[in-house]
């Protein structure tokens, strides 16, 4: 099925919340937890799935061993 086509009706609840079709939250793999960017985009309400952000992953490889050891030889040397 193409998401990109698929069209259904939801209603605004009194607290101004809609509940997203089970089928288009299938479709796109939205589960509880899943992050939503809503805009406004020339009168249309637009929503778009954001992947969770790895808060390690932009520091993956910046540290670096003093004098050119291997991560073995420093663990060694710092445990005596």
């Amino acid at each position: 099925m193409n998401s990109y086509f698929m069209s259904m009706k939801t209603i605004v609840s009194e607290k101004g919340q809609i509940t997203i079709p089970k089928a288009i939250r299938e479709n796109l793999g939205i589960v509880p937890g899943t992050v939503l960017e809503v805009e406004n985009i020339e009168g249309k309400l637009v929503a778009v799935k954001r992947e969770p952000i790895d808060p390690f992953q932009k520091w993956r490889g910046k540290g670096k061993i003093p004098g050119n050891l291997t991560v073995d030889e420093y663990l060694e040397k710092i445990r005596g």
